[in-house]
């Protein structure tokens, strides 16, 4: 509930907007019980063939003879007590203070009968027919405001819960871009997808429903409740006695509903990674023919999210059924306790006083018709109630995110390095994944400024991990990454990667046109600029001759319009037009042509000129690039110096550019 209470602090921002909420939901409430009070004057007055004038007139007469005889009766119960026996007298000083108390009641409403009387006469309709045009007209012209009140009730609910989401979605996905990198595993972001999609809509669900029906109803029961408390207090009281146990039972069945609700929350997720998982891999699913494979898998995931609902709407069924028991047993005790004074013309029952006086039929039918009035907004408050579940079980998920601490701090203060920077330098550096083995052990390394260095290893050996901790992705566990004497976790990371270009093996382009994407990182850049990154990449050639819009042609997902190649080509011009004075390249030629390869080798021997190159490969055309050849093996630097030299005498780099030159051949 705490998280959900953060969310509503995001929607009481919108401070009008609430307050409109709250005034326009007090005028449905009221007028929701104006109009079942109508009930009285329609019995009580219209019925008896009385107008208004007549009826107070009526009452003042019948209530000024009740005084009188009152008084008769008091004054022979003191004639009696004074000739009673010693053991008569609390008797009669009993009946003495029942008298007195009635004739003080009875003498309340003839003081309000004679005060109301010159505003009835003058205002009121003068027959019984008139009597009952008015009312109607003010039942109707009640219900006509009410429902006019509710739309802009609706809507400004629905505003404000449409906003709140906004805010709580744009500071979830601002978290999901500071997260570490393996928050979002191997298949990107199925279940960060799932909280900000499904979760964030089930909370802003959760708001509508109690800034809205939650608010509304319940101030409608209260002034349904007002009015049966107006009518007989203590008869009230007394239909009352169930609620207890009711709210026993309903907060059981609301923790029992917030258990359900985030367990299938938990499996939507799953279902969205298995999505994501068949989508992004269809290729290979086809390939194999695993159809029938992933069907079953799917199966199996909506199976699970079948049971999960069918519970989470068996306790909501249940919380529905409470809720009307509950309204049928109030409204049940309530007509055998009024009827009962009613018919026997009791003011009391099992010896407990309900009234003063005796209730009247008209008293008894509005007081069953407000208790009714206020049972309809409690069944509709059980319909409600699995919504604001929901929305609190799906706030936990998405703040769970929000409040999630990262490995990577900015720091307070950003220490500043001057350009161009003078060398690299990893100190001692030991890195281990979280659960996992440790990847770098003492890692030492110095890249001076304008060196192109390639780092070559055995899979698992450390060679990404080293990358990520150029770019400041993680932070090692011991030891430091410097850019020159500085620690680059005393530099803010906006300014660190301001420095550095990063093209890696899985291009990554957006589904825009071919110029925003290689301005992508460089908002500022111009059109020629632009143009000017691609040439330098050997892009500009084929964007021209070989897209149908040129640098205007819009990219499908993942740039399935170009072939493995151009794609490359666009990373490489990205990363060109940023100007860094890093360079990194993450197996960027790896799975490229060999026509694409002999371009990009030709566009990096221009761009590395008085630039720091690091690049993690294993192809031979790419290392003869380097001034420098560095192999690491099972997290430690194992050799470095030049392809000549490390063919000589390093064994892993032999069997490597060997199964290369083989492979090549």
């Amino acid at each position: 509930m705490k998280n959900f209470g953060r969310v509503l602090l995001l929607a009481a921002r919108r401070r009008w907007s609430f307050l409109g909420i709250v005034l326009t939901s007090v005028v449905i409430a009221v007028l929701w019980g104006a109009n079942i009070g109508t009930l009285y004057p329609i019995v009580e007055v219209v019925f008896a063939g009385d107008s208004i004038p007549q009826h107070v007139d009526k009452e003042i007469k019948k209530t000024e003879e009740l005084i009188a005889a009152l008084d008769a009766e008091a004054a022979d119960l003191k004639a009696q007590f004074v000739v009673a026996k010693p053991d008569e007298k609390p008797k009669i000083e009993l009946k003495i203070d029942t008298a007195k108390t009635k004739q003080t009641a009875y003498a309340e409403t003839l003081k309000y009968l004679v005060k109301a009387k010159p505003y009835v006469d003058r205002y009121a309709p003068s027959d019984a027919y008139k009597t009952l045009l008015v009312i109607v007209v003010l039942l109707i012209g009640g219900t006509a405001i009410k429902l006019v009140a509710l739309l802009v009730n609706l809507m400004l609910v629905q505003y404000v819960a449409e906003k709140a989401s906004v805010d709580l979605r744009g500071q979830f996905f601002r978290k999901t871009l500071r997260l570490d990198l393996d928050s979002f595993g191997e298949n990107g972001s199925a279940n960060l997808t799932s909280r900000l999609t499904n979760d964030a809509a089930d909370v802003s669900g959760g708001v509508g429903v109690l800034m809205g029906r939650l608010l509304r109803e319940p101030l409608k029961m209260a002034v349904c409740l007002g009015g049966a408390l107006f009518v007989c207090p203590r008869l009230l009281l007394l239909v009352m006695v169930v609620t207890p146990l009711v709210a026993l039972l309903m907060h059981h069945l609301s923790r029992a509903i917030r258990r359900a609700s985030r367990r299938a929350m938990e499996e939507m997720s799953q279902i969205y990674g298995m999505l994501n998982d068949s989508y992004a891999g269809i290729r290979v699913v086809k390939a194999f023919n695993t159809q029938a494979y992933e069907r079953a898998k799917f199966h199996r995931g909506i199976t699970a999210y079948f049971r999960k609902s069918m519970k989470m709407a068996f306790y909501n069924t249940a919380a529905r059924s409470v809720s009307e028991l509950l309204g049928m047993t109030i409204v049940g005790l309530a007509v055998l306790a009024g009827g009962y004074l009613v018919v026997k013309q009791k003011t009391a029952i099992f010896g407990i006083p309900m009234s003063t006086v005796p209730l009247k039929m008209s008293e008894v039918l509005t007081f069953f018709a407000l208790l009714i009035g206020a049972s309809d907004p409690a069944r509709k408050l059980q319909d409600v109630w699995s919504g604001l579940q929901r929305g609190i079980a799906a706030a936990d998920r998405v703040y769970e995110i929000i409040d999630q601490p990262i490995r990577v701090t900015e720091p307070a203060v950003g220490k500043t390095v001057p350009r161009p920077h003078k060398e690299i330098r990893l100190q001692n550096v030991v890195y281990q994944y979280p659960s996992g083995p440790t990847v770098l052990r003492g890692v030492n390394l110095t890249i001076r400024q304008g060196e192109t260095i390639a780092v070559v290893g055995p899979n698992g050996s450390g060679k990404s991990t080293i990358v990520n901790l150029l770019c400041r992705f993680d932070d090692p566990q011991s030891g430091q990454v410097l850019l020159d004497d500085t620690p680059i976790n005393e530099m803010k990371t906006r300014d660190l990667r301001r420095r550095i270009a990063l093209v890696t093996q899985r291009t990554v382009l957006f589904d825009d046109t071919i110029e925003n994407n290689i301005r992508y990182g460089t908002p500022g850049a111009d059109t020629h600029a632009v143009v000017r990154a691609a040439k330098l990449a050997f892009a500009d050639d084929f964007i021209r001759r070989k897209t149908p819009n040129g640098y205007g042609t819009m990219l499908g997902g993942h740039g399935m319009r170009l072939s493995g190649g151009q794609m490359q080509r666009l990373a490489l011009a990205r990363a060109f037009l940023r100007e860094p004075d890093i360079l990194i390249l993450d197996e960027a030629t790896s799975a490229i042509d060999l026509e694409s390869e002999r371009l990009i080798h030709q566009a990096l021997a221009k761009f590395l000129v008085d630039r720091t190159g690091v690049m993690i490969t294993h192809r031979p055309t790419s290392l003869s690039m380097a001034d420098r050849i560095v192999v690491i093996e099972s997290g430690m630097i194992a050799d470095a110096g030049r392809h000549d030299e490390l063919i000589t005498q390093n064994r892993f780099y032999q069997s490597l550019c060997g199964g290369e030159l083989q492979r090549s051949a």
